[in-house]
């Protein structure tokens, strides 16, 4: 994947996020929970892109 399909993916995601939050009306502690969801989401996914996340499932801990 490129580095320009990366960024646009990433402007969507946020574009999606800011409008979620600014348009759909909903409790804060709610709003606080997607936007760390997405965050979480969004730093995996870019964790696995990047091929750091896919050496990880190759580390067991304990026997």
């Amino acid at each position: 994947m490129s580095l320009l399909n990366v960024v646009l993916v990433l402007i969507v995601v946020g574009f999606i996020l800011w409008l979620i939050n600014r348009f759909i009306p909903m409790a804060g502690p709610i709003k606080s929970i997607l936007n760390i969801v997405v965050v979480i989401v969004v730093i995996i996914w870019l964790l696995q892109v990047f091929g750091i996340f896919s050496s990880l499932p190759s580390i067991h801990l304990g026997k």
